[in-house]
């Protein structure tokens, strides 16, 4: 039996290698869409002269968030800011102090995405900046350009029918506050790296509830690893999903959640980055609903709700607020879907893409599986011979997949 344990132990070393391997590709919790890239083309619809993504103000916490003070160059703060010196960016520095190419970490890795984007938009064109960090006051109070957290951009051709689209890129590079703000430049905005909202990324707040199997509602922060809840299959079923994990758990953290009624008073509450499944048109096929990120949500677009009869149907979206909440949780499900207040959303968040997610997961989902099969019927044979219990064999598997996933998901519950 010794043997076996050798056996099975390094069958589970081998397998969360596999894990290590694919799951860096999409976090449930985490900066923003930072990993993982789309495996087809989207069409990308420009931005309106004057829009600006999401459509709240800047200062929101569902968007760049508060003001913390201006950063001077001898300050203890200016070492948080970071210099970027990408060459497939243009940055104009027409103080010659290299000002605008200081800025923040997060800003940075948004700002090299864009010019990736760009490139592959337009070849032979570049990203421009024409001001990043502010130390000499040209900016009202509070701008976040005095914070590193802010840039104004172009192209390197400086044409302006391009900018509603380039506006559209930095939404998709992860800007956390895009506006087309002229005819001549496109201003973007950022969290700061220590925010709460930055840690956290996607989640549910813990007083959302599931419905688990045999019909009971539970709240996410009463729910287990091993629960069933209902959730919706990938051929469009209502099933009962085992919980495998917490990307992340956290009784204490406040963030802020995006508030979604619908007609037939439901209430999801779920943070600006997760997915959530959407149709603007109302269509009752599953099929044409697409997982898109809360912040994309407006007021007339469709949600999934589930009745009473286990059916799944339409329900249009009459408000949409904001609100803060303590409590921050992000159970994934091996189906990777569950209805939270009975309105269906992704486990997944940050990264717009819910099958890349799903796909993503294989190697864990397939852990579990694996776990089930091997641990539940060979260990647990022998449970009266040796002495092993069942609890202490999930929780010693489970501790296994918690140690890869506090190192990419930011400490799992």
């Amino acid at each position: 039996m010794d043997g076996w344990r050798r056996v099975l132990s390094r069958w589970e070393r081998l397998t969360l290698v596999a894990v290590w391997t694919f799951i860096w590709l999409v976090q449930g919790c985490g900066p923003g869409p930072r990993y993982g890239t789309r495996p087809r083309p989207r069409k990308l619809t420009a931005m309106r002269l004057k829009q600006f993504f999401p459509n709240l103000s800047e200062n929101n916490l569902g968007a760049s968030g508060r003001a913390e003070g201006k950063i001077a160059r001898n300050s203890e703060r200016f070492n948080e800011l970071v210099s970027n010196y990408n060459p497939d960016i243009v940055f104009k520095d027409e103080e010659n102090t290299g000002a605008d190419r200081f800025m923040t970490k997060r800003c940075k890795e948004c700002l090299n995405r864009l010019a990736i984007a760009v490139m592959n938009q337009w070849p032979g064109i570049r990203l421009r900046v024409t001001e990043a960090w502010d130390e000499d006051g040209n900016h009202p109070p509070g701008s976040l350009h005095y914070e590193g957290r802010a840039v104004d951009i172009t192209t390197s051709d400086r044409r302006p029918e391009k900018y509603g689209l380039l506006a559209q890129l930095a939404v998709e590079a992860g800007f956390d506050w895009v506006h087309y703000e002229s005819k001549h430049r496109v201003h973007c905005s950022v969290k700061a790296d220590h925010s709460l909202a930055v840690e956290k990324g996607g989640c549910f707040p813990g007083w959302a509830r599931v419905t688990v199997a045999g019909g009971m509602q539970k709240s996410l922060s009463s729910l287990t690893p091993g629960d069933r809840v209902m959730a919706l299959s990938g051929t469009g079923q209502v099933v009962y999903s085992q919980v495998l994990l917490f990307l992340h758990r956290d009784q204490q953290s406040w963030s802020a959640f995006l508030s979604l009624e619908t007609e037939h008073g439901h209430r999801l509450a779920l943070t600006p980055n997760h997915l959530v499944f959407l149709d603007p048109h109302c269509r009752q096929e599953n099929s044409k609903y697409q997982p898109q990120f809360a912040s994309r949500v407006r007021q007339g677009d469709c949600v999934l709700i589930h009745t009473a009869e286990q059916q799944v149907h339409a329900s249009q979206i009459i408000s949409v607020s904001l609100t803060e909440s303590v409590g921050v949780y992000a159970p994934l499900t091996d189906a990777g879907t569950l209805f939270v207040d009975g309105v269906l959303a992704s486990s997944y968040a940050l990264v717009e893409d819910h099958r890349l997610a799903h796909w993503a997961f294989g190697p864990l989902r397939l852990l579990f599986s694996f776990k089930q099969l091997l641990w539940g019927e060979t260990l647990l044979s022998v449970e009266g011979e040796k002495g092993y219990d069942k609890e202490m064999i999930d929780s010693s598997t489970y501790s296994r997949v918690n140690v890869c996933c506090v190192t990419l998901c930011g400490n799992p519950g």
